[in-house]
């Protein structure tokens, strides 16, 4: 006989299983089921074998977008680092006000990433944009800067990482609170430079955190979608499209959404190894 708190907890707990079912479980699947078939959504699903996966071999688009998707994450993960560890830095300096910066550092983050998008893009406009016209004013010539396909993924990336850096400011400022102040008073007395303390002493104290916030920044990069949705579609010429944008396109713009499956599973496995690779690395270090 189950127990009366046992009959409560499976009770309580039914809620979140049938949610997990319904929007976890199932899906994934589903998804599983569908890189074996053709489906448009609407017929029903013909069974094809391989030839999904085959067509991914050869798919020149996919490796396009992975490699629009890997140059956006070597420019938006150190940026992202860099000025999070820096904002953390001067935020855990400041003893007045310290939750009223903190909070207006993190703002953006809870703000809607296409409300963001939106604001940046007319930022970004090549006619009428705010930053076009401050280089004018100084003489200087108008950007492309979602027109060019050398440009536009680099513009989406600092567009990227001003949005998202609060997050990882936080992340750090609550590994610094967490140095204990003694090692730095020693280090004083010893004669070392503030240069010194932060490469001896912050830095290597916060490796968690920062394995923690390279996976998570990782993670992120690789979902990269509303920015190019938004921004430029995929464009100029492809340059800025993600990963899951092809993904998407794939499913709701043709209609390939078994195709789309296979591309999802085996992107999946690239993040995958990516972030064992990175934890791997980063805790050995």
């Amino acid at each position: 006989m189950m127990r009366k708190s046992g009959k409560i907890g499976l009770a309580l707990s039914t809620p979140y299983l049938l949610f997990a079912l319904a929007f976890v479980v199932f899906p994934l699947l589903f998804s599983v089921y569908l890189i074996f078939h053709r489906w448009d959504g609407m017929s029903a699903p013909v069974w094809i074998g391989l030839k999904n996966l085959r067509r991914l071999v050869s798919d020149s688009l996919f490796y396009q977008s992975l490699l629009n998707t890997l140059q956006f994450l070597v420019i938006h993960i150190p940026l992202q680092i860099f000025f999070a560890l820096i904002f953390a830095v001067g935020l855990n300096s400041i003893k007045i006000f310290r939750g009223f910066f903190r909070a207006v550092y993190f703002m953006p983050v809870v703000v809607s990433g296409v409300v963001v998008t939106i604001v940046w893009l007319q930022l970004y406009s090549f006619d009428y944009g705010i930053i076009n016209n401050l280089l004018t004013q100084f003489g200087l010539p108008r950007v492309p800067w979602l027109v060019s396909t050398d440009l536009a993924m680099p513009s989406i990336a600092i567009m990227a990482t001003w949005k998202n850096v609060g997050l990882y400011t936080v992340m750090f400022l609550a590994g610094l609170q967490g140095v204990p102040e003694e090692y730095y008073e020693a280090a004083t007395i010893d004669g070392a430079t503030s240069f010194q303390k932060f490469v001896k002493i912050t830095v290597p104290l916060l490796a968690p955190t920062m394995t923690l916030v390279v996976i998570l920044s990782t993670i992120n990069g690789f979902s990269l979608f509303v920015e190019p949705f938004v921004m430029t579609g995929g464009g100029p010429l492809n340059a800025t499209l993600s990963s899951v944008l092809y993904i998407y396109n794939q499913a709701f713009s043709f209609g390939h959404l078994g195709y789309a499956s296979a591309l999802g599973f085996v992107f999946a496995l690239i993040i995958l190894a990516a972030v064992l690779i990175q934890r791997k690395f980063l805790e050995t270090e």
